[in-house]
């Protein structure tokens, strides 16, 4: 099946603290959006990408995908004030011929081209598929600053991305959302609230979210450790 990626790089980093939107922050010598970019061009099944970006980011981001190698068509769009609004924008110009999105944060720069592609085989049996990893943790439930459970951790996971959906799915789930003025943390939230399963596929512990300078850092060891 023919399958479109959207990344998701409106973000404007303010956790970051680097006084610009957060996938155009430089990490191991490359803005961030370079390395989701690169990762989805090279997916087998990924015939388009489509970006959301701050306002006025198209021709770097334009710039960044020539660099990484992307030869499939790319369309850019101005993203929302939520992640969920950049998403459904995105989603409005996915092709009509791709029967599949997989949708991306440049958030996570170290995902790799064979997990945008487990995912979307895995949404193309099942419907919808996201990356996942078992929480190491123990968690407890805290009220008012004061314990009051220890959560079993045992069907708990982390949820990662890419996620794979179904185009018609996503595209419902979003619509439903919208119509409803309902907000989920991720995509797949909006699926599973039309009662739709959602199936996980094991992803990776280097493929984490970068949200302040700390995880910025570690981010720049794994890929000078991959370089060495």
């Amino acid at each position: 099946m023919r399958a479109s990626a959207v990344i998701v790089a409106a973000g404007s980093g303010l956790r970051l603290g680097m006084g610009q939107p957060k996938a155009f922050v430089t990490l191991g010598g490359q803005p961030m959006l370079f390395y989701s970019l690169r990762s989805a061009a090279a997916a087998r099944s990924v015939v388009e990408i489509v970006v959301a970006l701050p306002e006025g980011m198209a021709p770097a981001a334009r710039s960044l995908a020539e660099l990484a190698g992307v030869k499939i068509p790319l369309k850019l769009v101005p993203g929302g004030p939520r992640r969920q609004d950049s998403v459904r924008h995105a989603l409005a110009l996915v092709s009509a011929e791709s029967e599949l999105v997989a949708i991306h944060d440049a958030a996570r720069p170290l995902a790799s081209a064979a997990l945008f592609d487990a995912c979307i085989a895995t949404a193309e049996r099942s419907g919808a598929a996201i990356a996942a990893i078992p929480s190491a943790d123990t968690l407890k439930r805290v009220v008012d600053g004061q314990l009051v459970a220890t959560v079993e951790r045992a069907e708990l996971f982390q949820a990662q991305t890419p996620q794979a959906f179904r185009r018609e799915l996503i595209l419902r789930a979003h619509r439903a959302a919208y119509a409803d003025n309902w907000t989920a943390t991720d995509d797949a939230q909006l699926c599973e609230r039309l009662g739709a399963t959602v199936q996980v596929v094991p992803g990776a512990r280097d493929n984490f979210k970068i949200t302040t300078a700390e995880d910025l850092k570690m981010a720049e060891a794994l890929l000078g450790a991959l370089a060495g």
